[in-house]
Parts: C-alpha cells; sequence; structure tokens
C-alpha cells in the first residue's frame, strides 16, 4: 500500500513500535492438538450413525422453516418470532426455558443502549459427571425483506438460503441433537444446556456476559457456528482460536465557514479526519494479526460549508487481546499530531468482543472429536490460528470452567453474502453424530484434561 505523502516523525515511531513489541473410553489425550492422520479412531456407535442418518430429512424441514423467519439483528419482531420457534422446540425435547432480555451497554458506540433480541436458555438436569453447553446464534447481518431473493431450496447437494450458514444450521442442529439425546432417554450428563442469543452479529453487546456467566459453570462449550468451507479444497474442522475485536470511533470538531469565500476562516473537520486516517491505516503487525480498517466515514451536510464536524468507525482485529492495548495506545498518540491546528479530536476504543484462546481443556475436546470422526472415516482439522474472524466461543471461554469448541456447525458458504448462501447436504449426518456423540462422552466424563 502506498505511504502517505510527507509523514510525520510520530507515524513512522508508531508503526515501528506496534511492529516490533507489538460411547468407548478414550486414550488420555495429548497436551496439544493432533492431527487427524495421527489420531486413534474411536469406535463407531453404529445405532447413533442410523440416527443422525435418518434425521437428514427433519433437519432439513427444521431448516426451512428457521431460514424462512427473518431476523436480522436489529429486526426484533423477526427474531421473536424465532425465538418462539426455538423455545418451543426446547420444551417439547423435556427442556426447561427461559426467554431472556439483551440491551446494548450504553457506552457502545453504535448501539448506545439499544433493546436487542432476546435470548433462549434452556436447561436440563441428568445424573451424569459433566455440564454439558451448546450455543449458537439466530441473528443474521440482513435486512426484512431481502429474503424473498434467498428463498430456501436445495439443488443436488446444497440446501441454500439466507443466513442458512450464519447461523441458522447450527441452532438446527443444536435443536436435533436436543431431540436425539431425548429420544434415546439419555441423561447421562450433570445438566445438559442452550443458550441462542439474537445479537451475535452485532458483537453480542447483550448477551456476552451471560456468555461469560455460563462458561465458568459448564465443563464444556461446543459453539455450532460454520465448521468449514464448502469451497475447493475445503474441509471439515473446528477451532481452537477466533480473533479479538474492537470499535474504534474518532470525531473531530472544527469550526463551520463559507467554502467559497471565506475557507481560511474555517476548520475543516473533514481534513483533519482523514489525515488520522491515513496516518493509522499502517498501524498493526500481521504476524499478530493485529490490523485496523476505517469503514465508516460522515463529514458535513452542505456542499459550500467548511464541515465543522466529522466522525468514522474502525474495525480492529487482534489474535489476541492483549495487542488490542497496543492498538489503543498507537491510536491515541497519533492523534496528539494534527495538520490542522484548533481542531478538536475525541476517540472512543470500544473492546467488542475477546479472543478465544485455548486451554488443555479445549485442546483434549478438540482431539476427542478429531477421535469420533476418525471413526467415521472421515478428516477433521484443528485449526488452532484465528484467522480475523470473531464468535461467542471467546466469552464462553474467558473464564471457563472447563473446555470450549468452536465451529460444531456444517460446511457452507456465501456467509455474509446475500448471493447463494449454502450449507452441504451430505454434511448433515456425520456432523450431527459428531455432536450428539460430544454431548454423550463429554457428559459422562469420558474426554479428559
Amino acid at each position: 500500500m502506498k505511504t502517505p505523502t510527507g509523514p510525520r516523525p510520530i507515524l513512522a515511531t508508531l508503526s515501528l513500535a506496534l511492529l516490533l513489541g507489538a460411547c468407548a473410553p478414550m486414550s488420555p489425550p495429548t497436551a496439544a492438538p493432533a492431527t487427524p492422520s495421527a489420531a486413534a479412531a474411536l469406535p463407531v456407535d453404529t445405532a447413533l450413525r442410523t440416527q443422525a442418518q435418518s434425521e437428514v430429512g427433519p433437519y432439513l424441514k427444521t431448516l426451512e422453516t428457521l431460514v424462512g423467519i427473518e431476523s436480522g439483528s436489529r429486526d426484533l419482531e423477526g427474531l421473536e418470532n424465532l425465538s418462539a420457534v426455538v423455545a418451543e422446540r426446547l420444551g417439547k425435547a423435556g427442556m426447561q426455558v427461559e426467554m431472556k432480555p439483551a440491551r446494548a451497554p450504553d457506552f457502545h458506540p453504535q448501539l448506545k443502549g439499544a433493546e436487542l433480541g432476546q435470548m433462549v436458555y434452556a436447561t436440563k438436569r441428568g445424573s451424569g459427571a459433566k455440564k454439558v453447553l451448546l450455543i449458537a446464534h439466530m441473528d443474521t447481518v440482513y435486512q426484512r425483506g431481502m429474503a424473498a431473493k434467498q428463498p430456501f431450496r436445495i439443488e443436488g447437494d446444497r440446501a441454500y438460503g439466507l443466513g442458512i450458514a450464519d447461523d441458522k444450521q447450527g441452532v438446527a442442529l443444536i435443536l436435533h441433537v436436543v431431540d436425539l439425546l431425548a429420544r434415546n432417554g439419555f441423561a447421562d450428563y450433570a445438566q445438559l444446556g442452550v443458550l441462542i442469543n439474537g445479537d451475535e452479529e452485532v458483537g453480542s453487546p447483550g448477551s456476552g456476559p451471560l456468555l461469560t456467566q455460563l462458561g465458568s459453570e459448564y465443563d464444556a462449550v461446543l459453539s455450532f457456528e460454520g465448521g468449514g468451507s464448502a469451497a475447493a479444497n475445503g474441509g471439515d474442522m473446528v477451532r481452537l482460536a477466533t480473533s479479538s475485536i474492537a470499535i474504534v470511533e474518532m470525531k473531530v470538531t472544527g469550526k463551520a465557514s463559507h467554502a467559497g469565500s471565506a475557507p481560511q476562516l474555517g476548520r475543516n473537520a473533514l481534513y483533519e479526519l482523514s489525515h488520522q486516517m491515513l496516518k493509522s491505516r499502517q498501524f498493526g503487525d500481521p504476524a499478530k494479526g493485529l490490523q485496523i480498517n476505517w469503514t465508516v466515514a460522515n463529514a458535513g451536510s452542505s456542499r459550500n460549508v467548511i464541515p465543522a464536524q466529522a466522525t468514522a468507525i474502525a474495525d480492529v482485529r487482534s489474535l489476541t487481546n492483549a495487542d488490542l492495548d497496543l492498538m489503543e495506545s498507537a491510536l491515541k498518540k497519533s492523534i496528539e499530531d494534527k495538520l490542522i491546528p484548533d481542531t478538536t479530536i475525541e476517540l472512543s476504543f470500544y473492546r467488542s468482543r475477546p479472543a478465544f484462546v485455548s486451554n488443555a481443556a479445549s485442546r483434549a475436546l478438540a482431539q476427542h472429536a478429531v477421535q469420533l470422526y476418525t471413526g467415521l472415516g472421515l478428516p477433521l482439522e484443528i485449526r488452532d490460528r484465528a484467522t480475523g474472524g470473531g464468535t461467542d466461543a471467546a466469552f464462553a471461554g474467558l473464564r471457563p470452567a472447563g473446555g470450549v469448541l468452536e465451529s460444531f456447525g456444517l460446511r457452507g458458504f456465501g456467509a455474509h453474502s446475500n448471493d447463494d448462501e449454502y450449507v452441504l447436504v451430505p454434511n448433515i449426518a456425520p456432523r450431527l453424530y459428531l455432536a450428539t456423540r460430544m454431548v454423550m462422552d463429554a457428559g459422562r466424563g469420558q474426554v479428559r484434561w
């Protein structure tokens, strides 16, 4: 990327500082994740495998129902309708269901105390050793009315629909895992929990605290984001890491003046904002996954007036929570050096989502998942480095009682796109088997760390 002309010394100093500083018993798990080829296969529960295969048709019906209810993160009516469907299904499976309200904190830079989609929290007591929590989200990034352009349909080995990959497939999988466990009379867990939230796509500002609390209470947390890309060479996987995310808001106040007859009397807030954004675009460290991207900007209201106000919002990502501190410090130091005198700059740095960092328990869960999949004759990759995305597994993993594992959902493609988002139908049965076995084995205390 081309460097802005005339860089000031502080830019080089800050950039350099950031770049430099910144069913059957299993075998005892290893301390680090193993590759699928090195994993010993666990015996297959043939009856459960047959049930999982027979569940494909009903699962697709459930998925059609969920996709048919539009549920954008700010569509409170749609989210209420969808949460009612989810709650009813969980109740019929014998779980105790609570509807929990959600609201963004007042200091959120964009949502500022707004009401959010309610959470569905369901529990069921058992007689086993460990508590297992299943999490997914029912909100999407889409506006109401967009679903008409991509209705649910099945073509070949693909099921299409708006929001189907992110994350209605995950909600449907949880519903059918709970159904399978109930129909088999399986309750060999201390407690089974389900949390489906409606604000994940806006950073889980309302549900994050509860996710963190539940993560400290459950021995195993399985998150049902997509389980791999359906693009060429994509394969099934589980995740042991996701990125931390922060939202930066910059406000510049200058002075208005006539743009034609007296521009020199004004203080152009847009110029100052642009100067600050261009300086900071090179902050970060690719090796750390630390990056900043300015994504929203607003200034002025009249063509012939020097703008007195300008604002911008940036997206910040990092592999670790600590590296966000580096970015915040660099930005606050950078705004001390201004292009235009007599302007003021306010900068807020909101930590939207923490990084998910694995522990020994998480790695043991991942290894067990690989062994179960190997038993089916299928490979399962363990991804232990974040790639820029953030998920709710991170909140559950902040103060974990045990282990957290991400990406128990289906392989798919086209998330956050209104152009042919889909999941793979052949992936349903093995993923349903895997998730159900993980609940059984973790609940019985057969995953050890």
